[in-house]
């Protein structure tokens, strides 16, 4: 346990000391952030005031879905690339620019639209199993969203580098992980298990600090409660900024073998823990 955490931290400090040579990296996360924020007010609107799911989750609301998780996952992959497109132009020794970020998603904009649809469909899928009352179907819902999350780790790496379509850059995403860290891969643990613990104890401090805050005033409680909110936002653009960096680390690693500077005293050979 405190070995993997350890090697969490050391993926953290890698990642940021690429994010700290390249301020601009965290551009990329920021504008998804924003893009996301205004697909989500422009799906809530109708669908609180249609009541899409007041019958449960029905046709209506799975078309609903779909489009939702479509043009969700459109805008995050379309960024997701942008970011792993200039990080990648990083860790080579190249010096990018937010302009070279977009154009490497631009050059990929069918393959993303692909995709977007493939995750949209899965993504649907999986939020049906989870709504069903048989727990077993549930628990399958979960695990099948685990395998697909590891399934689909290197696949924004590969769009950006490769000019193949959705499906061929799932297969290689699978390819690539089984090769370089076996079939019993379970997931990795590092930048998303460090911040998990770090975004864990802010929330927790910040409900603390609500408390005691709403002990004087409710004016104070709820400023208190905005700082807390802006904080934990702020970590989740820095842990996606980290998150591209690290895609584009291990997949130059799994393809060449080769290790960026950066990233010479982390292990990436263990950076997805095989099962006891």
């Amino acid at each position: 346990m405190f070995e993997r955490l350890s090697r969490s931290w050391a993926l953290v400090k890698a990642s940021a000391a690429v994010l700290r040579s390249d301020k601009e990296l965290m551009l990329f996360p920021i504008l998804s952030g924003a893009a996301t924020l205004v697909v989500l007010a422009t799906f809530l609107l109708p669908m609180f005031a249609l009541r899409i799911f007041a019958d449960g989750f029905g046709v209506g609301g799975a078309v609903f879905g779909f489009l939702f998780y479509f043009c969700q996952y459109t805008v995050i992959i379309f960024f997701n690339c942008a970011l792993v497109g200039a990080a990648m132009i990083r860790l080579e020794g190249g010096d990018p620019t937010l302009r070279d970020g977009l154009d490497a998603a631009k050059s990929r904009l069918p393959s993303i639209l692909g995709y977007a649809a493939i995750s949209a469909t899965v993504g649907v899928l999986l939020q049906a199993m989870k709504h069903k009352d048989n727990i077993l179907i549930r628990l399958l819902g979960s695990g099948l969203g685990v395998a697909w999350t590891l399934a689909t780790f290197l696949v924004v790496p590969v769009l950006v580098s490769r000019d193949i379509g959705p499906i061929d850059a799932l297969k290689q995403s699978v390819g690539l992980l089984r090769r370089t860290w076996g079939e019993n891969a379970i997931g990795n643990v590092g930048i998303g298990a460090a911040f998990g613990l770090i975004t864990f104890a802010v929330v927790l401090v910040g409900v603390a600090l609500v408390v005691l805050a709403a002990q004087a005033s409710v004016a104070l409680a709820i400023a208190v409660g905005i700082v807390v909110a802006i904080g934990v936002l702020l970590l989740g653009i820095y842990q996606a900024a980290l998150t591209g960096i690290y895609s584009a680390a291990l997949y130059r690693y799994a393809v060449s073998n080769e290790t960026p500077a950066a990233f010479r005293n982390v292990a990436l050979s263990q950076a997805f823990a095989p099962k006891a």
